[in-house]
């Protein structure tokens, strides 16, 4: 495009940067939009879209091991082809980052550069020998993994999230160090595939943000497909075993030793803020290097803004893209709007996948407010009983005073998708009785069962 000087710079291209790089090039700006490796950020390339499209494989597998269940013969078993399931999964995340690229590559007085960006100074970024300039800047540069509490990583070969979808030799016994989110979707589906798995926490139980009930039915699934977990690893070292890696735990109980043909340490996330050179900008950053913002997502540096996995304020593709509509809003529309606003909800996508919105049950009966509760076993769900995936339960608590529905989990068959009515209810501050009192709802799905569970609330007993 020749000039270097632009309206509003945006260094990195995932879920946040593209669709406001669109929203500004629709309102006149010139925008530049850097990219130092792929456009699309983690979602497209090493997170959502990717792993989720092994799950699928990995379902596909599972249904066909477990066959006899729903009255079919599969006389040979199933064989999994991991090279195909990588092919497929590749074909899927490609094609996804090829229109994120030609989306931005079509939009009028946008330039995508690809190259390492630099700051030298609060105006002004170097990528390679270009050196740009811009009244407004936009910071939207993901994460990464982190490998936080473990010991000897510099001794042996250990696996990513990113890394351990390239594995195209399915892993004798894979060892999954961290119990959360990314950990329990790696160990299921690595599970499934066929290799021996064993998933090490260092918490005294799984997904410690989450309630003991939603925890403890976890494990119980997990530990049904084979998988084995050990719980209470506070310390973890890593060391070499001949042609295996040693992994070493000082749980109270089992075996202070395992032995792992591959390792993937899936400890959580730090923010790709370390070399884009924020000091020179006065951009100030937390302890963690998150880039420190406001409501609005404005750093300290206020024609400075940062959105996405960097700021701290989310950990999704969905409050990525929240961020986006935030920011938008506020340039354009003048519209005020918050983060603060916005309510935490998100879904782990084990096979069933846990879905929540709001605050843990611990963390309501912290809070004293009195609450309703209501609960039911995915095994009295006539649509889970029927797909023969009847695991897990709905919980959902409600306001006692407000009758405003305050937390929603949902770990069982469709949950991710049964929630989000809920989640329509809880945005325009409805009260429950909008539920229970709504349209007739479809039968047999997972949905029509919420209004059955919020007409069976209890009081809930509090901590305070």
């Amino acid at each position: 495009m020749g000039s270097n000087t632009f309206d509003a710079i945006v260094i990195g291209a995932g879920q946040a940067g593209p669709p406001l790089a669109e929203r500004m090039s629709q309102a006149g700006w010139r925008v530049a939009v850097i990219e130092r490796s792929r456009v699309g950020g983690t979602c497209v390339n090493t997170g959502c879209i990717p792993t989720k499209a092994m799950v699928a494989s990995a379902h596909a597998a599972w249904v066909v091991q477990q066959a006899h269940r729903w009255g079919i013969r599969v006389p040979d078993g199933a064989e999994v082809d991991l090279p195909a399931v990588l092919a497929r999964k590749d074909r899927i995340s490609g094609k996804s980052r090829q229109s994120v690229e030609l989306w931005l590559r079509g939009m009028k007085q946008v330039e995508l550069i690809m190259g390492h960006a630099q700051f030298e100074d609060p105006n002004t970024v170097r990528v390679g020998d270009r050196r740009l300039t811009a009244g407004r800047m936009f910071i939207n540069v993901g994460g990464r993994p982190a490998q936080t509490g473990v010991q000897g990583l510099q001794d042996v070969p250990w696996l990513t999230n990113a890394s351990i979808m390239q594995v195209d030799r399915l892993p004798r016994h894979l060892v999954v160090v961290g119990g959360s989110y990314i950990g329990l979707e790696f160990a299921q589906m690595f599970r499934r595939f066929g290799s021996e798995v064993t998933v090490v926490q260092r918490a005294a139980q799984l997904v410690p943000r989450e309630d003991a009930d939603v925890a403890q039915a976890l494990q119980r699934l997990l530990e049904n497909e084979g998988i084995q977990i050990r719980t209470g690893a506070e310390c973890v070292r890593l060391a070499p075993a001949r042609d295996e890696i040693a992994v070493e735990v000082n749980c109270t109980e089992g075996d202070p030793r395992l032995h792992g043909s591959h390792v993937l340490i899936a400890t959580g996330r730090q923010p790709n803020t370390q070399d884009l050179g924020l000091e020179r900008a006065g951009v100030v950053l937390d302890e963690r290097g998150y880039v420190q913002v406001n409501d609005q997502l404005q750093s300290n540096v206020p024609h400075i803004w940062a959105l996405g996995d960097c700021n701290g304020r989310g950990a999704f593709t969905h409050t990525a893209w929240n961020d986006f509509e935030v920011v938008a809003a506020n340039l354009f529309e003048a519209a005020g709007r918050s983060v603060k606003d916005r309510m935490v909800t998100y879904a782990l996508y084990t096979d069933p996948p846990l879905a929540r919105i709001g605050p843990s049950e611990q963390e309501v009966r912290k809070s004293s407010r009195p609450a309703l509760i209501g609960t039911r076993p995915m095994s009295r769900v006539g649509r889970a009983v029927e797909k023969g995936e009847d695991t897990g339960f709905i919980k959902l608590i409600v306001d006692a005073q407000t009758q405003a529905l305050v937390s929603a989990t949902l770990l069982g068959v469709d949950g991710d998708e049964a929630i989000h009515s809920l989640l329509d209810v809880m945005a325009a501050k409805r009260p429950y009785t909008d539920i229970t009192t709504g349209g007739v709802r479809i039968h047999p799905t997972v949905s029509e069962l919420l209004p059955t569970v919020l007409q069976s609330l209890k009081p809930m007993a509090t901590d305070g």
